[in-house]
């Protein structure tokens, strides 16, 4: 009976340690524990070792993506200040329309290039969010005028919030996020539309709100819109990569936070992004 006692703390100390992350095989010797506490032994030191050869792959991950990132920054760079110092130049029409091209592609690689090292980033758990209690229209509104120069060119109103709520988040990357949906709303809205951004209050969580009155998403393809690299059949003609709402999922997510839509082809969406009002509330 105390012999069997001994074991099970001596079995509880081993999880525990291996739990904690303190587990070290060196202060255990196979000659001195039971055939139980062997196994035990081996399988806790396997677990050891891949969480240390998935946190050096996670590393090795972290350092590519960083490289890749600072590697094409001067050449894209290069090409953008190229192709604008040709555009000065006195071009033909075919000329002129083929460097516009050339900087639209480039433009689009950029914003590409920079958005799959933020997704690494928080895939990898490289990134830590610093959430704190903030006016969730205020960021809103931040957002939203990000999205304006491109809205002012197609005519399009941007109605900002007026309500107020507070809400616990990152504000450089819930702009982000809410960027990305209100930029889509813009860019799939016609000539002359209404987007209107608002914000509401609930028990647990606060709430964006962005409408539009666009062309709309439709049933079938309404559950894949947040996949990475998913683009819509009705809108391939649009400028884009397929990867901002992707993005924005993630951010949300990571902040305890989550997106739904609402839409109808033909009649407009409704993202809603809903984030927590407490620092301790957990999905």
């Amino acid at each position: 009976m105390f012999g069997g006692r001994k074991l099970l703390e001596r079995l509880d100390r081993m999880l525990e340690d291996g739990i904690n992350g303190t587990f070290e095989e060196s202060e255990y010797s196979e000659e001195q524990l039971s055939k139980l506490e062997t196994k035990w032994l081996r399988y806790l030191t396997t677990s050891k070792l891949s969480a240390q050869k998935t946190e050096q792959e996670r590393q090795k991950l972290k350092e590519l993506v960083s490289d890749i990132s600072h590697q094409t920054r001067t050449p894209i760079a290069n090409i953008l200040l190229y192709t604008q110092l040709l555009q000065e130049q006195p071009l033909d029409d075919e000329s002129r329309q083929l460097a516009q091209e050339i900087r639209r592609q480039s433009e689009k690689l950029e914003f590409l290039i920079q958005s799959l090292v933020k997704t690494s980033r928080l895939e990898t758990g490289t990134f830590v969010f610093s959430p704190k209690k903030v006016e969730l229209s205020a960021v809103l509104s931040a957002a939203a005028e990000q999205a304006l120069p491109n809205a002012e060119q197609k005519n399009i109103s941007i109605i900002m919030p007026t309500e107020r709520c507070e809400a616990v988040l990152d504000a450089k990357w819930t702009q982000e996020a809410l960027f990305n949906i209100i930029d889509n709303a813009v860019k799939y809205s016609g000539e002359g539309s209404v987007i209107k951004l608002s914000v509401k209050s609930y028990e647990m969580f606060a709430c964006a709100v962005a409408a539009d009155n666009g062309i709309g998403i439709t049933e079938e393809e309404l559950p894949r819109i947040f996949g990475r690299f998913y683009r819509g059949q009705n809108v391939r003609e649009q400028s884009g990569v397929g990867i901002g709402l992707y993005l924005s999922r993630q951010i949300i997510e990571g902040q305890g936070g989550y997106i739904t839509a609402l839409s109808k082809t033909g009649a407009g969406s409704e993202f809603r992004v809903f984030l927590p009002k407490q620092t301790n509330h957990k999905i």
